[in-house]
């Protein structure tokens, strides 16, 4: 019953429908039996009672636990008021709490402040007291002589003074520093004075090679061992003079420009080294400051060449003497390179004071860095001047003077073009009568030029700095560009005349100069200038080339001269083509008997042996001969190579056209052609090459053609009879050729026939 209640709720059946289906299968037919009524309404009011008890159970259980729920939240409100009572009543004791303390944390912070300001005078006052003790303590080791512990106050003062560099005392460090410059200089001036009467007993400076120290005596013992000591003594005190030195050079009145920087430069030498440097120092500024006569802006040379001559002359006392004494005291300085450096220094100032003065004098500049370029040579080869260390070419590449020496080099450069390519001799070789030294036949010119650009570079090889480098790299490629230019302007005027000597010999002026440039482009220091220029980004050597180039660099790829090269390249190319063109014109000319020949009427001849050079070819084949001769003599084999192979393309081209794609043969003058050829022409280029026939291809291959198609008439049984005429209308009846794979067309219409083949009488000679 109930089931049957969902489903009519469950498919929203009408009422009455549902009544009437009830009855029906309660009842059935029977509408008049009274005790089926009563049953079916005993069941449906047992039903009922049901249905209500379960409803009055749902409406009685449900009350109890919404109430509970309820009773809950009640409880929780109650408890959330009384701690916001509580919080509420401990924030104004808090607040009250605070207020009170204020005024102690007022008094308690002034009198901390008050602390931290005795503690920092407390600690002033000490650091201050311990100054005067160090200072009093070296006043005290000097007085009885006692120097290591006078160092070792000094060196005190100098890390206290290291140690109060982040110090706002400017007072006390102002004070620390004059104490410790004063007790510093005091003691280095003991010392200095001892030293440079040792000094005077070895006889320091050796001033000449002749002046050299006198024998060792028997007190040549005491004076090293007192030597050794005073090194010692003096490096010991090389921590206060680097910092007192670092302070001066960094101070605002510290000398400006020229002289701060030798002053630094000198600076940082090893305190005996510097005192070692001073008489020398005098002796250089005597003789080379001031209105002396050796100072002299046109004789940079004197005092360059007096600074290699003290290096060298007193080489020999810095490794017996003084090396050891640095040795002895634990330093792993070189007392050669220590003089050697001293002593650049005071050169590095003479010429950065004389560099600013002769920027406006292009003579007596080049002569100073022709100069300067010498000295740095002898410095780093004779010297062993270690190349990380700074020279004169530090000097060199500042940028006014890197400016000038720029432009006096493409000024220089530029002369030279002009007046070697105005000289009686530019075109001809120097060395054409020796062959070893004449592969490449580049005119005087070439060799010049090229020549010049090698000195240039061997100039700015040695310079401290890859962009002052690739300056110098720059201006070399607008040197070669500029001389392509000049060599392009003379090769239009000459072009009338493509076979004369000026001619030729700018064509292989073209060739030698683009065969260094290649070579430059796997030398060492073009590939680390490449490398440099991508890392660097430099735009004056990189210009305007794409990313793709730029990777193509930095793979190496390219090289910084394939510009060039191509431009290099495409006017090789134009004078050779210009060459052959003319060359061809004069043999079309020679040859123009040999192509009107009567080719038709010459008679047939069974021995070979007995024939001979038709009367028509000589001409042009005398041509030829001539011609490669020439050529041979005057090119370069490179340039020769390329020049009869094309002679021989051009050569091939020709003949096929207009001497046999323009005729009819008989088998004998198809037979006469063949021995020409093969007998005569090819021989003419088998002086170059081993096999000459390799390179008249369209010869060659209609000759193997009609070789194959006479061997297959003669099977056939149809050799033609002695003066049979060959003409294109003849139709080839061959299935096969004897090369492999290669099939030839059973029927050849008249055009493509005689396009495509020659007579069948010409064979080759092999």
């Amino acid at each position: 019953m109930f089931e049957e209640t969902d489903d009519l709720c469950g498919d929203s059946v009408d009422p009455r429908d549902y009544g009437v289906d009830f009855l029906d299968k309660e009842v059935g037919n029977d509408w008049k039996s009274a005790e089926k009524v009563v049953e079916l309404l005993e069941k449906l009011r047992e039903e009922n009672i049901a249905l209500e008890e379960q409803v009055l159970t749902v409406s009685i259980s449900g009350p109890p636990k919404v109430s509970a729920a309820l009773s809950a939240a009640d409880e929780a409100r109650c408890s959330l008021e009384e701690l916001l009572q509580r919080e509420q009543l401990i924030s104004g004791m808090l607040h009250q709490h605070l207020q009170g303390a204020e005024l102690w944390m007022e008094d308690l912070g002034q009198t901390c402040s008050q602390v931290d300001s005795v503690e920092r005078h407390m600690k002033y006052l000490q650091c201050l007291h311990h100054i005067e003790e160090l200072s009093a303590e070296v006043q005290q080791c000097l007085m009885i002589s006692s120097v290591w512990d006078a160092i070792r106050a000094v060196d005190s003062m100098a890390a206290l003074d290291s140690g109060l560099n982040q110090s706002g005392c400017s007072h006390l460090q102002d004070f620390l520093r004059e104490t410790l410059c004063f007790w510093h200089n005091i003691i280095k001036d003991r010392l200095s004075s001892d030293f440079e009467k040792i000094l005077t007993q070895l006889h320091w400076p050796i001033i000449s090679p002749s002046s050299q120290p006198l024998t060792p005596t028997s007190a040549s013992q005491d004076v090293d061992s007192q030597l050794e000591v005073a090194v010692t003594q003096l490096l010991a005190l090389q921590t206060s003079d680097d910092l007192l030195s670092q302070r001066t050079s960094a101070s605002p009145q510290s000398p400006p420009s020229n002289q701060s920087a030798s002053s630094s430069s000198s600076s940082s030498l090893c305190l005996p080294i510097q005192i070692m440097m001073l008489p020398l120092s005098r002796r250089f500024r005597f003789h080379f400051h001031g209105n002396r006569q050796t100072n002299s802006l046109n004789k940079p040379e004197w005092y360059l060449t007096q600074v290699l001559i003290w290096m060298g002359s007193n080489s020999t006392f810095m490794d017996e003497k003084i090396q050891p004494a640095l040795e002895a005291a634990g330093s792993t300085i070189s007392a050669r390179v220590e003089l050697c450096r001293g002593l650049v220094a005071l050169v590095q100032e003479k010429v950065a004071n004389d560099a600013v003065r002769l920027l406006y004098d292009d003579v007596l500049f080049c002569h100073l860095v022709e100069e300067v370029l010498q000295f740095e040579k002898e410095l780093r080869s004779n010297h062993s001047y270690p190349p990380a260390l700074p020279s004169l070419l530090h000097i060199m590449v500042e940028d006014a003077v890197l400016e000038k020496w720029l432009a006096v080099e493409k000024k220089m450069a530029v002369e030279k073009m002009d007046a070697m390519l105005s000289s009686e001799g530019a075109w001809s070789c120097q060395y054409k009568d020796i062959s070893d030294m004449d592969e490449l036949k580049a005119p005087d010119c070439a060799e010049t030029f090229m020549t010049l650009l090698q000195v240039i570079t061997e100039r700015y090889r040695g310079l401290p700095c890859p962009a002052a480098q690739l300056r110098f790299l720059r201006l070399q490629t607008e040197l070669v560009d500029d001389f392509r230019i000049r060599l392009t302007q003379v090769m239009k005027v000459e072009s009338r005349c493509p076979l004369g000597v000026r001619y030729c010999a700018i064509l292989s002026a073209v060739n030698y100069i683009s065969t260094i440039l290649r070579d430059w482009g796997d030398d060492v220091f073009f590939l680390q200038l490449q490398q440099a220029a991508v890392s660097l980004g430099e735009e004056v050597v990189l210009g305007g080339l794409g990313m793709m180039e730029v990777g193509r660099l930095a793979s190496l790829e390219g090289s910084l001269f394939d510009g060039l090269l191509a431009l290099l390249d495409r006017l090789k190319g134009d004078m050779l083509g210009r060459l052959l063109e003319f060359l061809m014109k004069e043999i079309a000319e020679k040859a123009k008997p040999y192509c009107q020949e009567r080719w038709l009427s010459l008679p047939s001849q069974q021995d070979q042996s007995t024939m001979s050079l038709s009367s028509s070819a000589c001409p042009m084949m005398l041509c030829v001969r001539d011609r490669l001769l020439n050529l041979h003599q005057v090119l370069s084999l490179p340039l020769f190579q390329l020049a009869w192979q094309g002679l021989a393309e051009r050569l091939d081209n020709f003949l096929y056209q207009d001497v046999i794609l323009s005729n009819h043969f008989s088998d004998g003058g198809a037979a006469q052609l063949q021995f020409d050829m093969s007998r005569n022409l090819f021989p003419l280029f088998g002086h170059y090459c081993k096999r000459p026939e390799n390179f008249f291809k369209q010869l060659i291959f209609r000759q193997t053609l009609l070789e194959t198609w006479w061997r297959s008439t003669l099977g056939a049984r149809c050799w033609p009879s002695s003066g049979t005429v060959v003409t294109p209308c003849m139709t080839l009846v061959v299935q096969k050729s004897s090369h492999r794979d290669r099939l030839l067309s059973v029927r050849c219409r008249t055009e493509s026939l005689r396009k495509s083949f020659i007579p069948a009488a010409i064979r080759l000679h092999n």
